[in-house]
């Protein structure tokens, strides 16, 4: 991972006005592909153990506190049964974060086609996207540019959208400092 790693926060304020939040914080919904370390990276922001998550089959909710921020993420299931419910999760979103196993190149496609049906609902329209490049401690992972062009990213007009290369195990390139949580 040669590239700079920058931590979530630094991240949103980036891809949104941190001025223009109330007193509610940030809602963010994570999405991506089952396997793809959604659960893992909200747990790695909460500051909790990583050692033994299981696959979400519908989904947490964590408020992450940092620097006087108020953060609250929808982490929801990828497997492909409950991607078609995805959409009941998207209003009042303030930034999506789509989640990519860098490490799986046989489902980049897959995981292209939702992202792209995903930003065309009307309640996603303008909402900044972040995507995380997954799993760049292994040693198959495709690179984040490799990643950004494979889901097309240049194409998105109507969106600011950052890629940002992490491992949700190590935190690297997702860590909050300073944070706390609460889960719901």
């Amino acid at each position: 991972m040669g590239e700079v790693k920058k931590g979530l926060l630094s991240l949103v304020a980036e891809l949104k006005k941190i001025e223009d939040v109330d007193e509610h914080g940030l809602r963010i919904v994570l999405l991506g592909l089952d396997n793809a370390g959604k659960t893992t990276i909200l747990t790695s922001l909460a500051l909790e153990e990583i050692n033994c998550i299981t696959p979400t089959q519908g989904f947490n909710i964590k408020s992450v506190q940092s620097q006087g921020l108020k953060l609250t993420v929808w982490d929801i299931g990828g497997q492909r049964a409950i991607r078609s419910h995805w959409k009941k999760y998207l209003g009042s979103t303030d930034l999506l974060i789509y989640v990519v196993d860098s490490a799986d190149r046989k489902r980049l496609e897959e995981t292209g086609q939702e992202l792209a049906e995903l930003v065309e609902e009307d309640s996603l329209y303008g909402v900044p996207l972040l995507v995380f490049a997954n799993k760049q401690d292994l040693l198959s992972a495709a690179p984040a540019a490799d990643i950004a062009s494979g889901l097309n990213l240049h194409t998105y007009r109507d969106r600011t959208w950052q890629i940002q290369a992490c491992s949700a195990i190590s935190g690297e390139g997702i860590q909050v400092t300073g944070s706390s949580c609460a889960s719901k």
